[in-house]
């Protein structure tokens, strides 16, 4: 699943936009007036209907004649979008989606675990070798060590030899991407790798309940890792300053109203 990769003043108008939008500044069921937003973000009609159109495509806005456009309510967000995750995080908001994550993980995790021990090939176990070592030797390097605990838990998956249940890495990367990158950049965070080498052994030993039960182990220090972290998406302040968009709700003439009385 790509993100947006529009640089410049339109790329900077979506991220803008998404992050007041996650972030409830722009709340669901507001209704924009891109005259006026577009005025107070400095930028032409035409970059707000083409911003629009990439939010739109996300599910975080919609258009409805005598309506105009109108922020969607969360039920219609993409949430496995890695734009939507990203404006969470940096809007300060990335808490809840960081722990629905790690419900859904401790559900899939164990039970794939146990399967990979008992279905795994040697070109399986080399694939998680492979991503233990990158691991290993990316600690220093957050966004490094992210992708190789991504690689990781992708290998996993595949692992278990089930087409459907590998597919769950489109379910769960784009979170656990996010979440690996910040936890890995915190100082505080537990190392990784032998938890991680924990569930390989497991694994290579053809070992199912040690397998699960070392996964459960790693996604149980994942927790208190999230724990330590916590704080970074409470206190963090949202990542672009406000705009008289966000303002008060019903002000139709600073171009955001939210419908109701």
């Amino acid at each position: 699943m790509a993100s947006y990769s529009g640089r410049g003043v339109h790329g900077q108008v979506v991220h803008a936009l998404g992050v007041r939008i996650v972030g409830g500044e722009l709340p669901e069921g507001a209704t924009l007036d891109l005259r006026v937003v577009g005025e107070e973000l400095g930028v032409s009609i035409t970059v707000m209907r083409e911003s629009l159109k990439v939010l739109a495509g996300k599910g975080l806005v919609d258009a409805r004649q005598k309506r105009g456009t109108f922020v969607r309510s969360r039920g219609h967000w993409n949430l496995l979008d890695p734009d939507v995750i990203r404006w969470h995080m940096d809007g300060g908001v990335g808490e809840r989606l960081m722990r629905n994550l790690a419900d859904v993980r401790s559900i899939v995790e164990p039970a794939a675990a146990h399967r990979a021990a008992l279905h795994r090939t040697e070109a399986d176990l080399d694939a998680l070798e492979s991503a233990l070592s990158a691991m290993a030797g990316a600690r220093a390097d957050s966004l490094a060590a992210a992708e190789a605990d991504t690689s990781f838990h992708r290998a996993l998956l595949a692992a278990t030899g089930n087409e459907m249940l590998a597919r769950m890495d489109l379910l769960l990367e784009p979170v656990l991407r996010e979440r690996d990158r910040v936890v890995h950049a915190h100082a505080g965070a537990h190392d990784p790798v032998p938890s991680h080498r924990a569930v390989l052994d497991a694994v290579r030993d053809q070992d199912p309940a040690r397998a699960e039960l070392a996964m459960l182990d790693l996604l149980a220090m994942a927790v208190r890792d999230l724990d330590e972290v916590a704080g970074y998406t409470t206190r963090r302040a949202p990542a672009t300053p406000r705009t008289p968009a966000a303002r008060t709700p019903r002000d139709d003439e600073r171009g955001v109203r939210t419908e109701g009385p």
